[in-house]
């Protein structure tokens, strides 16, 4: 089906090397872009669903302009850009900025892999200045220590599901998984023992994370009572649901927004805010940069330097706030 979708152009000898991509076929790219990001670049199932989320719009802005997905030159590319920031969601005009920057980098990876798949000889969203989409970096939202403590303390620890709950919470805060790590852990990649977590980050990468005490105890209990009163059939699963399940992201989250309701602590708190937290606190605890990203599963230590801003800004408010000097009184100069 996917091979049906391309054409041979044969109006003279460099245009008979190259295969018009026809709009019909869109479904099927989007497919084939979809399994290629799974397999040959090994991303998770979510971004390869929020990659192919975001380069719809593109389909459906070169439908509209009639434009062939092949043809496009540098002008089109920037119109496209344009119609994303203005119009793109109708009567609600256009995407935020990020939005905008995030589906230039999609669009970019959906050319590399026509390039890849020998669709098309080269990638007209090149890199550099041409197409640099500048966004703000907005600081991630953590929990002060004595907030994170009440979140922690929030799960029943007299029922099954509380057990299990604040083992959820207690092991997202002490090793700063991801939602999806924290999912898929099975048995097997626990060791209390040693305090260590295996887990398999973005790229099919594999980390081991480290626990602490609280966390190492909470799953103990978890594991020797609510655990087993979960269990209806065998699975290696490590956190399950009330049909005996793996436990979904989904429910993960909504449990996080729960607790931090009750708890009475800051808007807006879901599961990856415990992320940010566990990082905050160990810059803010005297750890190296390089550590915190191996624990983080960083490929690239710029990603974690945005938590040493946030540690700054905390720095500059306690600062101004504290010292003599820094306070501005009347009469001073």
């Amino acid at each position: 089906m996917y091979q049906m979708c391309l054409a041979r152009r044969t109006h003279n000898a460099r245009d008979s090397k190259q295969r018009t991509l026809t709009m019909n076929c869109a479904d099927s790219l989007i497919d084939r872009f979809s399994r290629y990001l799974l397999g040959a670049k090994g991303r998770s199932d979510n971004t390869a669903r929020v990659y192919t989320d975001d380069i719809k719009p593109f389909i459906t802005f070169t439908k509209n302009e009639g434009l062939n997905i092949i043809g496009l030159d540098r002008n089109a590319i920037r119109r496209y850009l344009a119609w994303l920031a203005t119009a793109a969601r109708g009567s609600e005009g256009g995407y935020a900025r990020t939005s905008v920057a995030r589906k230039l980098v999609v669009l970019r990876a959906f050319y590399r892999f026509l390039v890849e798949e020998q669709l098309i000889d080269d990638n007209p969203v090149t890199k550099g200045q041409t197409f640099h989409m500048k966004s703000e970096k907005r600081l991630p939202v953590f929990l002060n220590e004595h907030e994170t403590d009440r979140l922690l303390r929030m799960p029943d620890p007299e029922s099954h599901y509380g057990l299990r709950d604040r083992a959820i919470l207690e092991v997202l805060y002490s090793s700063g998984l991801r939602l999806s790590e924290l999912s898929s852990l099975d048995l097997n990649d626990v060791d209390l023992t040693n305090k260590e977590l295996k887990v398999w980050g973005k790229g099919a990468k594999e980390r081991v994370v480290l626990i602490g005490k609280p966390a190492v105890n909470a799953l103990r209990s978890y594991l020797h009572t609510a655990r087993q009163e979960l269990l209806i059939k065998p699975t290696t699963a490590l956190f399950l649901n009330r049909y005996g399940r793996r436990l979904s992201k989904r429910s993960v989250e909504k449990m996080v927004s729960r607790c931090a309701a009750l708890a009475a602590v800051r808007p807006g708190v879901h599961a990856h805010t415990l992320r940010h937290t566990f990082a905050t606190h160990m810059l803010e605890g005297g750890a190296d940069l390089r550590i915190v990203q191996h624990l983080l599963g960083h490929s690239s230590p710029a990603t974690t330097q945005i938590y040493t801003h946030v540690t700054n800004n905390q720095a500059r408010t306690m600062y101004l706030k504290s010292h003599p000097r820094a306070k501005t009184t009347r009469g001073t100069r």
